[in-house]
């Protein structure tokens, strides 16, 4: 089959590799779309430690079933199917509680990271175990099915959070997952949404989703805006989508006593905070990592229309061209967001 491998760190080819061998558990499903993910981008030039060549990278895919392994049941050639990016295993402490995510287990599509290795979708076929696997609904596309991941990872954010019908929030960082906690805040029925960036093209996207307000970080004096938002409180709830220190500090500083925080980012390892802000108000903190269990709700939410995927994808293109747009993503282009490609 064809692939694009990562041969060397910003070095791809598109070659020949040996078709993906079939377990009993597992399903042959042949790639119609597969989104490039910044963290591909980023295990591209090393910099994540989590892409170590040679790896055929992606994990945000749909396709239909090729073939299915002895044990399977309930798929069968032909199905449209998209895929969770986490494979787990179902049997240890956390899984049994639902918290999949947690997995002691848990392998990434499309990750080589020293303990394991893990082709991913960039290829015209993926093996993909079949407990990880959802059918995509007949008015979702196979390039929307590609954008329940990162969907995914917004819906679990907020059902981390405690928020409450009306509530005021404020989102930190308005990249792609942040927009899609902008359209979550939304459809969960958010009173008022506040979103900050430092980019006008993305508050414009913010406002286009649902943000009632939006601010420029490096502009605006964002605490007091908030303030004079909120009678002087905080907003209920902050959403940090960045992962540094300014950003982390400026979302605590946002929110009102016993407000919470959920922490979405994680460019950085190690962000410092307000000890004594975070205890003598009350603040609760909640990390969000990945999702668990969400892909249902985000198909249904994007074939009802109620989430805008499409605006994201900027580009479609053929898996022979996967390179190129690596370099382009890699090299900010002014605009581009999601690029996805086709075998």
């Amino acid at each position: 089959m064809k692939a694009l491998v990562l041969e060397e760190y910003n070095s791809f080819a598109a070659r020949d590799v040996p078709d993906p061998v079939l377990g009993d558990a597992d399903v042959l499903v042949r790639v119609r779309a597969c989104a490039i993910c910044g963290s591909d981008v980023h295990g591209m030039d090393g910099s994540s430690g989590r892409r170590i060549p040679p790896i055929i990278m992606g994990h945000e895919a749909s396709g239909t079933i090729e073939a299915v392994g002895g044990a399977v049941s309930g798929f069968r050639p032909g199905d449209r199917v998209t895929f969770d990016s986490t494979i787990f295993c179902g049997k240890c402490f956390f899984c049994r509680r639902g918290e999949i995510n947690l997995c002691d287990n848990r392998k990434v599509l499309g990750v080589s990271c020293g303990d394991y290795r893990l082709h991913g979708a960039f290829a015209e076929f993926v093996a993909i175990p079949h407990h990880i696997l959802f059918p995509v609904p007949d008015r979702v596309t196979f390039e929307q099915a590609a954008m329940v991941e990162p969907l995914s990872v917004a819906f679990h954010a907020l059902r981390r959070s405690n928020l409450s019908l009306n509530d005021t929030a404020v989102v930190i960082g308005a990249g792609m997952i942040g927009l899609l906690v902008v359209q979550m805040l939304r459809v969960a029925g958010a009173g008022r949404i506040i979103a900050v960036d430092m980019v006008d093209a993305k508050l414009d996207m913010a406002r286009s989703f649902g943000a009632d307000r939006t601010l420029r970080s490096d502009r605006d004096d964002v605490i007091k805006e908030v303030l004079a938002m909120t009678d002087g409180r905080g907003a209920d709830a902050a959403f940090e989508v960045v992962g540094t220190t300014p950003t982390t500090q400026l979302a605590l500083a946002s929110i009102r006593k016993g407000g919470s925080l959920t922490l979405v980012g994680n460019i950085k390892p190690l962000v410092e905070v307000s000890l004594q802000s975070a205890v003598l108000r009350q603040i609760t903190l909640y990390g969000s990592c990945a999702s668990a269990g969400e892909y249902p709700a985000c198909l249904d939410l994007i074939g009802s229309g109620k989430v805008d995927v499409n605006s994201f994808i900027s580009a479609v293109a053929p898996l022979s061209e996967g390179a190129s747009w690596f370099k382009r993503l890699h090299a900010a282009d002014p605009g581009l967001l999601k690029v996805i490609l086709k075998p």
